[in-house]
């Protein structure tokens, strides 16, 4: 593989050691300003638009840039792909590093930029860490074949996500080529997951890269701010490529109003903290690097630092021991103690009159049901918020609920609030889902968030149970909320389903409720499968209304209806005698699960309570 020489990479890290470097600034900036469109795919540009980019990194050098970004921040296979590219990655970035070096002349340095994928990585996401780490590393493997002279991996927000993009570029790069890495902060220097300042930084000094630093984030001033605060951490040279400040909408474009000569004064202070290599991000122009270059040169203050008194009292807390399970709840000791339970589904109602779903969660809490199970947003649709549900039906019924949490409406953030509200008004059993997507729904246009699935819900549920914020930041005290997760023993990709339920149970479901079971062997071929799971399962059992019903079981929701009982329900002729099958059907069904399984939930089709309960009567003593 063809990399940087020898001789340029001692050049690099020679002059690292004995003066500042100037890096560029914004790319993405200078292409729209220049008219194209946002939605453009800029690192395509390479190709269709050479000429363009290499224009961008002349004025660059001219202004006294040292240090030339390519022009492939987002050149991974993930965004790529997004705009149709993907196929063309080695030739995008390859354009590149080829662009940047003719525009350099062979005086500044070309690094070849990296950025994050554009997905989510487990435990947050559906993307492994071996499947990060092969997508950065494909990336890395076309920089290094153009011959770049340094990586900068930049505008991490995630650790976990930065760590396998280092190691990825590490691995293609071998040990003698140098590496920068960037995060990106907010105005009180912590990552957007949530990592302080010590936290990133310590965990960044312990990694195989040469300049640790920032790019990006809220401006110069939050950004000399948290540079002061690592010197605390490290010992490596640091990097600072802020922002031009936050952008203002201004007749239609993102304007950012940081001057030159303000980010230049900035400049000036990063360099007396003890930064190595200040540069540029979003908003930044030629402008701005020709005065921030005028600074360097003036200053040069060496290798001196800022000295820098790490506040004992903000040392991090550590993780706190959680609730055991059987503190939770009434629910969780019953599970603790191997008691076979009962839940009774009731859909949250569609306006603000809860009193139908109280009275019949105060009718099934008579009958000996040990839990209300209230969906979130069932099919898409728009209900009474199943939080505000579950808090109704505790209050007014007598009867514990279990809060349905899904991931289609919430941000990271909103979440992790939710779920606090939720314990601190007494809401304690969960069960974690993804959540049908809007387009099922009356509302098909509606935009759907998922910042994470499930298996991130159930991590971030765990670290609020042990005291934690998503970013490892302590909240005070820990939350007591049992979590739950979904599982359907009928999926079509049952690999793929045993596969994220072992992931769930990983992240920490304490119990899993399974969708409607009508097959006994799909169950029983479902809890083989999860023998090595030691966690309580509760079978979904829905008393069928009609043989329309049925249908619309098998064909739309597709959960498998043995052809018996499909014959069943297709011979009754009236829609009582329907209903009256179907809960012999479902009853049934409970005789033959109960020794396999810790509970059964019970779903009382179109607000017909009384079916849930006729079926509840097959369980027998408890």
């Amino acid at each position: 593989m063809a990399t940087a020489t020898t001789t340029r990479v001692q050049e690099f890290r020679d002059r690292l050691a004995s003066r500042v470097l100037v890096a560029d600034g914004a790319m993405g900036t200078m292409l729209y300003s220049r008219g194209v469109f946002i939605n453009r795919c800029f690192d395509e540009l390479n190709l269709s638009a050479p000429d363009l980019v290499r224009q961008i990194h002349t004025e660059y050098v001219k202004a006294g840039a040292e240090i030339l970004e390519t022009n492939t921040f987002g050149a991974n296979r993930n965004r790529l792909a997004a705009f149709g590219v993907a196929e063309k990655l080695a030739d995008i970035n390859r354009a590149g590093v080829r662009l940047a070096r003719e525009a350099s002349h062979g005086g500044a340095f070309v690094a070849g930029a990296i950025g994050p994928l554009g997905v989510r990585i487990e435990p947050l996401g559906p993307t492994s860490f071996a499947e990060a780490r092969q997508a950065f590393r494909e990336q890395a493997g076309a920089l290094l074949d153009a011959g770049v002279d340094l990586l900068i991996l930049e505008t991490f927000g995630n650790l976990d996500e930065l760590r396998e993009a280092v190691f990825a570029a590490r691995e293609a790069a071998g040990p003698d080529l140098a590496i920068v890495a960037q995060v990106t902060i907010d105005d009180f220097g912590h990552l957007p997951g949530g990592a302080d300042t010590e936290s990133f930084t310590r965990t960044m000094d312990s990694w195989p890269v040469d300049v640790i630093g920032l790019n990006c984030s809220v401006g110069p001033k939050a950004t000399l701010e948290t540079i002061e605060r690592m010197l605390g951490f490290t010992q490596k040279p640091l990097s600072a490529m802020p922002n031009a400040g936050l952008p203002m909408r201004v007749e239609g474009r993102n304007i950012y109003l940081s001057s030159p000569e303000y980010m230049a004064q900035y400049a000036r202070r990063m360099l007396w903290a003890g930064v190595r290599i200040v540069g540029g991000c979003c908003g930044t122009t030629p402008e701005h690097i020709k005065l921030i270059r005028s600074e360097a040169r003036s200053l040069q203050p060496g290798h001196q630092r800022l000295a820098v008194t790490v506040d004992e009292s903000e040392t991090r807390s550590q993780s706190l021991p959680p609730v055991p399970m059987e503190g939770k709840s009434k629910l969780g000791a019953k599970l603790a103690e191997r008691k076979f339970v009962a839940f009774v589904e009731i859909l949250p109602p569609r306006g603000v009159d809860a009193s139908r779903e109280i009275a019949g969660a105060r009718l099934c809490a008579e009958h000996g049901i040990d839990a209300i199970n209230v969906p979130d947003g069932p099919r898409a649709s728009a209900r009474m918020s199943a939080q505000a549900a579950c808090q109704l039906i505790q209050q007014h019924a007598g009867i514990e609920a279990v809060n349905h949490f899904c991931c289609r409406d919430r941000n990271i953030l909103g979440i992790q609030s939710e779920l606090i509200g939720a314990h601190s008004m007494g809401i304690r059993n969960l069960i974690c889902i993804t959540g049908d997507p809007p387009r099922m729904g009356a509302y098909p246009d509606a935009t759907a968030v998922f910042d994470v699935d499930a298996i991130g819900l159930v991590n971030i549920v765990r670290n609020l149970n042990h005291g934690l914020d998503i970013g490892g930041n302590p909240i005070g005290s820990e939350t007591a909320l049992l979590i739950g997760v979904g599982a359907n023993p009928g999926a079509m990709n049952m690999d793929e389903e045993i596969r994220r339920f072992d992931w769930k149970v990983e992240a920490g479901a304490e119990y899993v409720v399974t969708q409607p079971v009508f097959d006994l062997k799909l169950l029983e071929a479902f809890l083989k499968r999860i023998a090595h799971v030691k966690i309580p399962v509760v079978c979904g059992v829905w008393p069928l209304t009609s043989y329309r019903n049925a249908e619309f079981m098998v064909n739309e929701l597709r959960v498998p209806v043995p052809e018996e009982f499909m014959e069943r329900m297709r011979r009754v002729d009236n829609a009582e005698m329907s209903r009256q099958e179907g809960v012999a059907i479902a009853r049934e069904m409970v005789e033959r699960i109960r020794p396999l399984v810790a509970g059964v939930q019970l779903s009382a089709p179109f607000g017909r309570y009384q079916m849930a309960l006729d079926v509840a009567e097959a369980i027998g003593p408890r």
